[in-house]
């Protein structure tokens, strides 16, 4: 994109800009929730429509000067029904967890008990952390990953459900690479009543492509953000049956958010059009292909992957047998040029911010176009480099190793 009023008007937030598109373009993002979006995104977040207020939905503003507005916004609402074959969709919302803030104002009071997956576990602040808006505001309880296999126990669910009875059962996830069984989650809800609410922020891109099992027909409410694998802006949108629309619509705005931000709709429709296309289905596929040969090259290398393998875009590595943690991982990576994100492990035994592992994604490297030996090699290098951890010499060689590939696969920016 050519920015050239930019560059005169103001050069050192102008130079910022470009050092970060060049430390892209050299490293490798390995962070599951982060993407690179097309040209025809980024410019769609750069419109004049970020000029304008709609508060309200197409047709009941409380803004004069709406009606081409309403067009984009029901655009982007159609393109979302037929993506995921929702009843409805509401594309306001401006990320993830005021997302799910405005779902659990649709269907909760303050106090309400919630049945949500335990974050060292898996699961997500929004989930009922304590520290969280949803933790400190709902009653929340927690089912985990069975301790030997690293997977959900439904089994346990459903003990956990009868025994508490939750007005609401969350499935979802930050970091599990395990497929959920939606259905079961159904009829766990079904026996006691409660409300079905899916966050699939992870794996929307995954569930659109028809690679893992859809929700959007199963649950009451779906929520997602609109980047990680659907390689949109950062943004987010709630679908729901179409009964409680009308509640939905009313958390998000005026319950949660004034006007929204009609540039990023724009761009969300433009990235929905994008994951209709046959060559997204495919990229879907290979985002897959990819996080599963890099779980074979860990393993491989002697590496634990919890719940040993991946059925999506990530996995998490437990270091504890490689005498690191996470903290000291992900700052050892970052000067070879490879970002990641820590991450508990389940049961952790150490604290949050220095946790006993690492989550790693396949989405943007997917979208470079980079290929399942790619990742064998990407892995080698990340052995290399926890090996040698003090060598800076070492790491300086990987460092040149890992730019020199990244050079061979441009990030999609013109």
């Amino acid at each position: 994109m050519k920015y050239d009023h930019l560059q005169q008007q103001d050069p050192a937030a102008w130079d910022i800009i470009e050092r970060e598109e060049k430390r892209q373009n050299e490293e490798l993002e390995l962070i599951a929730s982060e993407n690179y979006v097309s040209p025809a995104v980024l410019e769609a977040m750069a419109t004049v429509l970020t000029n304008k207020y709609s508060e309200g939905y197409a047709g009941k503003r409380y803004y004069g000067g709406n009606y081409i507005i309403d067009e984009i916004e029901t655009l982007a609402i159609e393109r979302a029904k037929q993506l995921f074959g929702a009843e409805h969709v509401n594309v306001q919302p401006l990320s993830g967890s005021p997302a799910n803030a405005a779902v659990y104002m649709a269907f909760l009071n303050p106090g309400d008990k919630v049945l949500g997956l335990k974050l060292d576990h898996g699961g997500h602040l929004s989930h009922g952390h304590s520290v969280n808006f949803s933790g400190r505001l709902y009653n929340f309880v927690q089912y985990g990953v069975n301790s030997e296999t690293g997977i959900i126990d439904m089994n346990e669910v459903r003990e956990i459900a009868l025994r508490e009875k939750p007005k609401m059962i969350v499935a979802g996830f930050s970091a599990y690479s395990r497929e959920i069984d939606w259905q079961k989650f159904k009829e766990i809800a079904d026996e006691i009543g409660a409300y079905t609410f899916a966050d699939i922020a992870h794996i929307a891109g995954l569930i659109a492509t028809k690679q893992l099992a859809n929700p959007v027909p199963i649950f009451d409410v779906i929520s997602t953000t609109t980047h990680k694998t659907l390689r949109g802006p950062r943004g987010a949108i709630i679908m729901c049956k179409e009964k409680y629309a009308k509640q939905v619509n009313s958390a998000v705005f005026p319950g949660m958010q004034g006007g929204p931000h009609d540039h990023i709709t724009a761009a969300k429709a433009v990235a929905f059009a994008e994951a209709l296309k046959p060559e997204f289905i495919e990229y879907s596929k290979q985002i897959i292909k990819n996080a599963k040969a890099m779980v074979e090259e860990f393993i491989a290398r002697g590496y634990k992957i919890v719940s040993g393998g991946t059925d999506n875009h990530l996995m998490v590595v437990d270091l504890t047998n490689k005498n690191t943690v996470g903290k000291e991982a992900e700052k050892v990576l970052e000067k070879i040029g490879i970002s990641i994100s820590r991450s508990t492990i389940p049961n952790d035994p150490n604290p949050p911010m220095n946790p006993s592992g690492i989550r790693i994604g396949t989405p943007a490297v997917t979208t470079r176009g980079m290929k399942t030996e790619d990742m064998k090699f990407i892995v080698a290098c990340i052995d290399e480099a926890l090996q040698n951890k003090e060598a800076e010499n070492k790491l300086a060689e990987l460092k040149t190793k890992i730019k020199d590939l990244c050079l061979k696969f441009p990030i999609p920016t013109n």
